[in-house]
């Protein structure tokens, strides 16, 4: 019901009652008069009835009124006691909505049954949803990227940037991961394509060994003797490094990786290494680069995710939807991670709302001390004035009873 027809409401049960008050009064004063030209009993027990029914019925109209105004705009003491009363009514309200709605034994069977895993799964499923999940989102996203200042987000990279960059020994990290690479015998693989290149070379380029040896040979020996030295040379060598392709427990192998173990630890523990790659790093991030470098890289992600977010069909929001769909079936079919997903928005909802009970206790008090008391008034009495009307009709008709049996019981035996 709207606040019109409550009116109405209450209209009508007020003149109910007050209209049972009138009959009271027109009954008394008919009796009254009757009881001066005729001699019947049943006069008196009418007048009776009727004048205590008036007594009654004015009593609990008093009563009823004082809760919501000045009965006839008489300031009278303890009346229009809730426009008098409304900062400690307001809490009062308060403090019995938190003590009886929010305590833990209240609220804690209604957050046990609490299920949003499932509904979660189904509402994901349809693809309308995700459509409007994702377009909110890429709006979200959006609107925060065009706010944000360029400048400054590029000043806080640069700045994190240079604090992570700091303490970084740029010379132990690459010593570990050479370490690392030798104890993966990775390093093996290298050693196998360097060897068959360097074979293959000498192999295309036979006649440029003959023309160095030609060329630092004496003159008097004959040409075909420092082309056979030549050839010599460079079979010997391709058949050296065809070996070392081949052979994996090649000498020259176990050496090379020795040699590197050597490099890597001297580049770990030799303070010169540390300081030439502190220069590296110096030289690199320079305040001065490393704002551009950070500008460069906030403007690129900056356009790439404008591009991402205002095109249909792109591959961030493919791979969005794709994770929004892998998501909801484990949502719908994964009895763990339904279980654990209940289970946190049960556990996180009952300690929000404990957490927070007094500020609902404060709203409401706020609430009804910042309203007008006149205004107060009136929408309780909307709200209950229709069942208070009741007690004045009952105040009439039991008062009524009562001055009935005691004029009964005063004339009977007194």
């Amino acid at each position: 019901m709207n606040d019109e027809a409550k009116r109405k409401q209450l209209r009508k049960y007020k003149a109910f009652a007050t209209g049972l008050f009138v009959l009271m009064a027109i009954i008394f004063i008919i009796t009254t008069i009757l009881q001066k030209t005729l001699d019947s009993h049943w006069i008196g027990y009418v007048r009776a009835f009727s004048e205590a029914a008036m007594v009654g019925a004015l009593a609990d109209w008093f009563a009823v009124t004082a809760l919501f105004r000045h009965p006839l705009g008489l300031p009278i003491p303890h009346t229009n006691l809730i426009e008098n009363s409304k900062e400690k009514l307001g809490d009062n309200l308060g403090s019995f909505v938190v003590s009886n709605f929010l305590s833990p034994k209240t609220i804690r069977p209604y957050i046990q049954k609490i299920k949003i895993s499932n509904f979660v799964g189904e509402w994901l499923t349809k693809e309308r949803n995700q459509e409007a999940l994702i377009k909110n989102l890429s709006d979200i996203v959006l609107d925060i990227l065009n706010k944000l200042d360029d400048s400054e987000v590029s000043h806080f990279i640069s700045k994190k940037v240079s604090e992570m960059t700091n303490d970084i020994q740029l010379n132990k990290i690459l010593g570990n991961g050479i370490i690392y690479l030798l104890d993966k015998n990775d390093h093996q693989k290298i050693v196998t394509n360097l060897s068959k290149q360097i074979k293959e070379y000498l192999i295309e380029n036979d006649e440029m060994i003959q023309e160095r040896v030609k060329k630092g040979s004496y003159s008097f020996i004959p040409s075909f003797v420092d082309n056979k030295i030549a050839d010599k040379i460079a079979s010997g060598l391709s058949d050296f490094f065809r070996e070392v392709e081949e052979d994996t427990n090649h000498e020259i192998r176990g050496l090379i990786t020795k040699k590197i173990y050597e490099f890597s630890n001297d580049l770990k523990e030799d303070p010169k290494w540390n300081d030439e790659f502190k220069t590296i790093k110096n030289d690199l991030l320079k305040n001065d680069k490393l704002e551009e470098y950070s500008n460069d890289i906030w403007l690129s992600i900056k356009k790439t995710l404008n591009n991402e977010l205002q095109e249909e069909g792109s591959s961030l929001k493919k791979y969005i939807t794709k994770n929004l769909n892998e998501f909801s079936q484990n949502l719908k079919t994964n009895e763990d991670l339904q279980n654990k997903i209940d289970h946190w928005v049960r556990v996180t909802t009952y300690k929000y709302i404990l957490k927070n009970t007094h500020q609902a206790g404060n709203l409401i008090s706020s609430t009804v001390g910042n309203w007008q008391g006149k205004e107060l008034s009136e929408k309780l009495e909307l709200e209950v004035g229709k069942d208070l009307q009741f007690i004045r009709v009952n105040g009439t008709l039991v008062g009524g009873l009562v001055g009935l049996i005691i004029y009964t019981i005063s004339h009977f035996f007194i």
